[in-house]
């Protein structure tokens, strides 16, 4: 074999070589078209689809910023870290608030879901003289990280509702009022596992049934819940509607009743009445004021786009008396600025560590998206 064969046999096995490797040649696929979030307006603004699923999902929150002053939104009789004497100080907190809603149509009707978890910096207000509450807690002025807080996370299907929520005692009637500080005379306690049931009885009659939890040292003791039932009747003037519950731990009740108006385009009004049993006061998850009977009245006034201003009056049988009034003013879209002034004149037997009674103020920053 001479060096010319060689030559033209070593060139056949490359070329035959090289033609099966790229034979076998690795073939790119194209990229699929991405799927791009779709917008879901079927539960309102801010929903969109998950990806793959007939779920829609909306995401949002807030960021806020308090500043409290004065013998109620303060802190008082805080010991001086350098001189050991007693000074007043603000009460400050920022929070960061987490929300989720999510929707969905089946056969059993609307599936839905909602979730609010709270995570805040800051001291507690109140009067924190260790004579007057245990020593342990005289340190509350401190500002500091607080625990989270879990405080809705509940499913929905047609009427039926599960999970964490706020008693319906409290959410089916309303809060008293558009205040910041709406609870100079507390109407009920919130926090609650429970099972509740919403019925729409048609031309604006709707109804609750719940069973609850409660909540610390107001959590049930059986297997016996605490029941709620309310009813609301609501047209185009403002709405009736009432609420009773009774607290299977004590065997006591309480009722409370409201009546809502839309007084024109620009004033609403309300008004709300609570009763019940007070022989065992301090456990009462229902039953927070003092005395049997207690009243809420107040008002939210539009003075336009940009502004609206609340007001509240709260009064229990026991003499604590509450005013609470404030200024609203959106400066841009999703940012609200509140500034509220608080008087509160507590009775002898109310045992919360605030002042006796004096004036306090609030100044708050809101970004909600």
């Amino acid at each position: 074999m001479n060096i010319k064969s060689v030559l033209f046999g070593s060139a056949a096995a490359l070329i035959a070589v090289s033609s099966a490797h790229a034979a076998d040649a690795v073939v790119v696929a194209e990229p699929e078209p991405a799927e791009y979030v779709k917008i879901c307006d079927v539960y309102g603004a801010g929903y969109f689809y998950i990806p793959g699923t007939e779920t829609c999902l909306r995401v949002g929150g807030y960021v806020r910023y308090d500043i409290g002053v004065g013998d109620r939104e303060g802190v008082q009789n805080v010991t001086d870290v350098r001189s050991g004497g007693l000074n007043d100080t603000y009460w400050k907190q920022g929070r960061f608030a987490l929300m989720t809603w999510t929707g969905s149509e089946t056969e059993l009707g609307t599936l839905k879901t909602y979730t609010e978890t709270r995570f805040n910096f800051g001291n507690t207000p109140g009067d924190y003289d260790p004579a007057v509450v245990d020593p342990a807690d005289a340190d509350n002025w401190q500002a500091r990280n607080s625990e989270w807080s879990l405080n809705f996370a509940w499913i929905q299907l047609g009427g039926l509702r599960i999970g964490k929520d706020e008693s319906a005692f409290d959410t089916f009637v309303g809060y008293a009022g558009g205040v910041i500080d709406d609870t100079l005379v507390p109407y009920g306690d919130f926090d609650t596992n429970l099972i509740s049931y919403y019925f729409d009885g048609g031309n604006g009659f709707t109804g609750v049934v719940s069973l609850e939890e409660g909540s610390g040292d107001e959590s049930i003791d059986s297997y016996v819940p605490h029941v709620v039932l309310g009813a609301k009747y609501e047209q185009g003037w403002g709405a009736v509607s009432a609420v009773g519950a009774y607290n299977s731990n004590w065997e006591e009740w309480a009722g409370k009743v409201r009546l809502d108006v839309n007084a024109g385009d620009s004033l609403t009004l309300f008004i709300m009445g609570g009763y019940g049993t007070d022989d065992n006061t301090a456990v009462n998850f229902y039953k927070a004021w003092d005395g049997n009977w207690a009243v809420w009245g107040g008002g939210t006034y539009t003075v336009n786009d940009k502004t609206t201003l609340n007001a509240q009056l709260s009064y229990d049988e026991g003499e604590t008396f509450g005013l609470a009034a404030n200024v609203a003013y959106e400066v841009v879209s999703g940012l609200t600025v509140t500034a509220e002034v608080d008087y509160y004149n507590k009775s002898t037997t109310d045992v919360r560590p605030v002042s006796e009674d004096g004036i306090g103020g609030i100044l708050r920053f809101e970004r909600a998206f």
